[in-house]
């Protein structure tokens, strides 16, 4: 039995009720042990992931299971089947065979991808709003998934320090409902996960100092947090000398979105400890992240298969050439992910890591296809990129935003704790132009505020260009940036 997916419906009233609540009942749950909270699977994915092993094996099976399933129970693979008694001689064969799935054709039919072998019963619905603009229902499967992904972080935790015992700094995007009152707490605290929830609604100078309260009162030992929520503050208390409040913190964790270089550099000069960037998405389909000591993407290989395709859907092969992100999912027999378009893009690895064999390397996320600006070439010049191009000269920027209504055209929007000098303006000018090899002009623009998303995100990029016009053409030149 998985207690912890059966009270998944009542999370929203756990995470709206008063602290008291959440310090009695949470504090209750969090000692019953993992594999009572997450049922039987959870000690065997943790296995798996812990293990030293090549997982070459492990994966292959587990992509054949997969494909074995799709094939046989999913209606919308049913054109396929005859392609069932290859799958375990060759699952790779076969899954070059299958079409792409894309978010669109979820939405459309979602009973179309979903096990008729399996129990309503097994499916946990889920809801995803994602980066892109295709929000979609799908299923997980009950007792199993989510106690695979507790298990993913919990071996990334023990394996990089990102995560223990001690209290859990959160900069995710999660409101704290006391936060709008003049004299409200901006955090909250969860026992279960040991999260101390701050605000990522108000980090302007003139809420600092309510930070500063809660960082005194708690002590966090790990950070995880969305990048962009999390440079406002380090910048905020860098330049006011109070970098001693997070002195003690031994672990960081990027997740959910795309890093600026300026911004890791940034958290490793601050922190002065080990600093993660996590990749994964709701659906459960690819699991990845950076090392301390290399910053590419190490796939996970035994939590999902990775493909690279190019603009037509072919393989991706030659080494820092840009392709879009593919996956297909393991273990989840109620909706599997087959061949799933995530609408990401990164860059092909060339050297694998020794310290991990069969970990799939990508260079880097360049992000979602909107997160691209357009040269007036009609390149496709990722914004990560450009986010690391003036480091210098916006040190002491809260936050910064692209945006773009024509090709080889930004305005970059910037939250200054101190007015820009037109020497900085000039120097930001040029950097741009340089970066995108004259493709890009750009106008600085100084504002009070700039809004996050309705999940607590910043969007690096308000892109009004129809990216997909220019995607098949500007492939290749990505990968020369």
């Amino acid at each position: 039995m998985n207690i912890d997916d059966r009270l998944h419906a009542l999370q929203s009233k756990y995470v709206s009720a008063p602290q008291w609540v959440k310090t009695l009942v949470g504090g209750i749950y969090a000692r019953i042990p993992p594999s009572v909270r997450f049922g039987k699977s959870y000690p065997e994915f943790h296995r798996v992931f812990a293990s030293t092993a090549d997982p070459s094996a492990y994966a292959r099976a587990r992509l054949a299971n997969t494909l074995r399933i799709a094939l046989e129970s999913v209606p919308a693979f049913r054109d396929w089947q005859s392609l069932t008694s290859r799958v375990e001689e060759d699952p790779h064969g076969v899954l070059a065979q299958l079409p792409l799935t894309t978010k669109e054709s979820i939405k459309t039919s979602p009973d179309g991808y979903c096990s008729t072998a399996m129990p309503e019963s097994a499916r946990l619905r889920m809801f995803t709003g994602g980066s892109t603009s295709v929000p979609m229902t799908f299923y997980l499967h009950r007792g199993v998934s989510r106690a695979r992904e507790w298990a993913a972080f919990k071996v990334m935790a023990e394996r990089y320090d990102t995560d223990g015992r001690d209290v859990v700094l959160a900069l995710r995007g999660r409101t704290v409902g006391s936060a709008n009152k003049d004299d409200g707490r901006l955090w909250t605290y969860d026992p279960i996960k040991r999260h101390l929830i701050v605000s990522s609604d108000h980090l302007e100078p003139r809420h600092m100092p309510r930070y500063v309260e809660a960082l005194r009162e708690w002590k966090p030992r790990y950070v995880h947090a969305f990048p962009s929520a999390l440079y406002p503050l380090v910048a905020w208390l860098r330049d006011q000398g109070m970098q001693d409040l997070l002195a003690q913190v031994r672990g960081v964790l990027l997740t959910s979105e795309s890093v600026f270089d300026h911004h890791l550099a940034a958290f490793r000069a601050f922190f002065r400890c080990p600093v993660i960037v996590h990749y994964g998405h709701s659906e459960r389909v690819l699991f990845a992240h950076t090392l301390p000591d290399d910053t590419r993407y190490h796939f996970w290989p035994h939590y999902g298969h990775l493909e690279l395709i190019d603009a037509q859907g072919r393989p991706v092969t030659q080494p820092g050439q840009v392709g879009e992100l593919v996956g297909t999912s393991f273990d989840n027999a109620v909706m599997p992910f087959i061949r799933y378009r995530t609408g990401d893009f990164g860059s092909l690895g060339a050297m694998p890591n020794v310290k991990l064999p069969g970990f799939p390397i990508i260079e880097r996320i360049e992000g979602r296809l909107q997160e691209f600006v357009v040269c007036s070439d009609h390149r496709l010049i990722t914004v990560t990129t450009l986010g690391a191009a003036h480091f210098e000269e916006l040190d002491n920027c809260l936050r910064i935003q692209y945006e773009q209504h024509e090709p080889g055209r930004l305005v970059l929007h910037v939250m200054p704790l101190r007015p820009l000098s037109q020497e900085a303006r000039a120097s930001i000018e040029r950097a741009v132009q340089e970066k995108t090899q004259g493709g890009c002009t750009v106008q600085v623009n100084e504002v009070a505020e700039i809004p996050l998303t309705g999940r607590g995100k910043q969007r690096l990029l308000v892109q009004h260009l129809p990216l997909e016009r220019y995607l098949g053409a500007a492939m290749e030149p990505i990968a020369q940036q």
